[in-house]
């Protein structure tokens, strides 16, 4: 079976809820979109509220504080914020590659090993067992390690350790200094999976979220080698169809998951920064125009909030007094422009409550754009 680029795109939209806000709790549809980016707190909230029909902010601060969601640095050594009953599958699949990234050069030129870790280990998360300032973990740190390596140890093993983020308030449940507890392993019971297994579960999961994908695609959302990729594709046998995509790439994909048609209508979208569908292949064409990419994902990998226009980027949004300012990269329609301004007065409305100026502090990037077709649109 073959899919068109365009059919790709639709697909993806389908299962990240794009094509229409649909009724649900926080919980239910972050456990369908397996994960959301959260490096920046206002994300998870924009991009839920683009995705839940009458999204209510104050349901994400529940979760979070409940812990029926958690957050933690995990695909891309990233923040994200998954179901608590996933945290454990996603970890497990890219442990290898959360070891690998922070018992590197800066952990190890402080002079400690991958055995200083797996001794430590044990008494952090012990300490651990309340929410914990990196303040009070970095002093812990320093009484077994000594003050001078107390910060190399640290940036290693804040991510090497199963640790989570604990709410600290502010508008968006976190503010910009993270207090940590141990991670909800207690809702567990058994063995944890095999790394191999885990990362199984995790591509079924991800196959449903964001699919039809290819092993590159896998990787890269996993972060993961393409070897460890294409070895649990195999390994899911049946439970995996391929289809042929464009160019002549195997794509992969569950059975019966949703495949509109290529025509289907999707509704412009005002997306958070770093939203997760924009980062969550390695052919980011799929809703990003090759043209576009440079405008939107910046130099130091900033990932600015976007303009979604028929399904793909289309330009970038940023709060300003009145209203929310959009800047188009190409000509729109002014059907296009209406719904823009529609999207704009409820995003303003949600923002009033919380942070009207939301993501104010990456105002730089906006001085580098090029000429483009800029308007105010109303709150």
């Amino acid at each position: 079976m073959t899919i068109t680029a365009r059919e790709l795109n639709r697909a993806t939209l389908a299962r990240q809820l794009l094509l229409r806000r649909e009724p649900s709790g926080v919980a239910e549809a972050v456990r369908r979109l397996l994960a959301l980016q959260a490096q920046q707190p206002a994300s998870p909230y924009l991009a839920l509220w683009n995705r839940i029909e009458g999204f209510d902010p104050a349901d994400l601060d529940t979760a979070f504080a409940d812990r029926t969601l958690v957050k933690a640095t995990l695909l891309r050594i990233t923040l994200h914020a998954v179901h608590a009953d996933d945290y454990r599958t996603v970890r497990e699949a890219m442990r290898p590659t959360l070891y690998a990234s922070r018992l590197g050069y800066r952990y190890a030129a402080a002079g400690l090993t991958p055995a200083d870790a797996a001794e430590l280990e044990p008494g952090l998360l012990e300490f651990a067992d309340r929410p914990r300032s990196n303040g009070e973990l970095t002093a812990w740190l320093a009484e077994r390690v000594g003050e001078e390596r107390k910060d190399g140890a640290w940036w290693g093993l804040r991510s090497y350790t199963p640790l989570v983020h604990v709410p600290t308030g502010g508008p968006w449940s976190f503010e910009y200094a993270p207090a940590y507890v141990a991670a909800p392993e207690g809702r567990f019971t058994g063995e944890p999976p095999s790394d191999e297994e885990a990362l199984q579960t995790l591509t079924l999961r991800y196959l449903a979220a964001f699919g039809p994908a290819s092993i590159a695609d896998v990787a890269q959302f996993a972060t993961v080698g393409r070897a460890r990729a294409r070895t649990a594709l195999r390994a899911l046998g049946e439970a995996v169809e391929e289809l042929a995509g464009e160019g002549g790439t195997t794509l992969y994909d569950v059975p019966g998951a949703p495949r509109p048609a290529a025509d289907t209508p999707a509704p412009p979208r005002l997306m958070a920064m770093w939203d997760s569908v924009l980062l969550a292949h390695h052919d980011r064409s799929r809703l990003i125009p090759p043209d576009y990419r440079k405008l939107v994902i910046r130099t130091n990998g900033d990932v600015l909030p976007t303009l979604l226009v028929d399904g793909y980027v289309a330009g970038v949004w940023r709060p300003v007094e009145g209203g929310i300012e959009a800047t188009a990269f190409h000509e729109l329609p002014d059907e296009t422009w209406d719904g823009l301004g529609r999207e704009a007065r409820e995003l303003a409305g949600l923002l009033a409550d919380r942070e009207p100026n939301v993501y104010s502090r990456y105002g730089h990037w906006w001085n580098k754009l090029p000429e483009s077709d800029v308007r105010t649109l109303p709150a």
